[in-house]
């Protein structure tokens, strides 16, 4: 229905940026939100931030308030994340979802690791 594919992830120093992109295909006319959870080995799968398609509201996890900042292109169907000021524990596997009325889809992933 909905295909979902990452990428920008990579290996920076803390204090340097990473900017990530989502493209949405698919039956993107289903989709109400999209936005970008994170997981650390060990630990659960958390939300970074989500922002409504429609009325373009966002959410953010407190931990990166101030750092990152999501948006949305709706011509290309595409969500970004620009995460600046990264921490070591900003370090996990991030990935992109996005939400229809029923259903939820996930993309595969892309690893963002911060050196201190």
């Amino acid at each position: 229905q909905v295909q979902l594919v990452e990428s920008g992830g990579g290996l920076v120093q803390a204090g340097g940026s990473l900017r990530l992109s989502c493209a949405a295909s698919g039956s993107i006319f289903s989709i109400n939100a999209m936005g970008w959870y994170r997981q650390a080995p060990g630990k659960q799968r958390d939300l970074v931030a989500r922002i409504s398609l429609r009325s373009v509201v966002t959410n953010y996890a407190d931990s990166v308030k101030g750092r990152f900042t999501i948006s949305r292109d709706a011509a290309k169907n595409t969500v970004q994340l620009q995460m600046s000021s990264l921490k070591p524990e900003d370090t996990a596997v991030y990935y992109c979802s996005a939400t229809g009325d029923y259903t939820a889809y996930w993309g595969q992933g892309t690893q963002v690791t911060v050196s201190s």
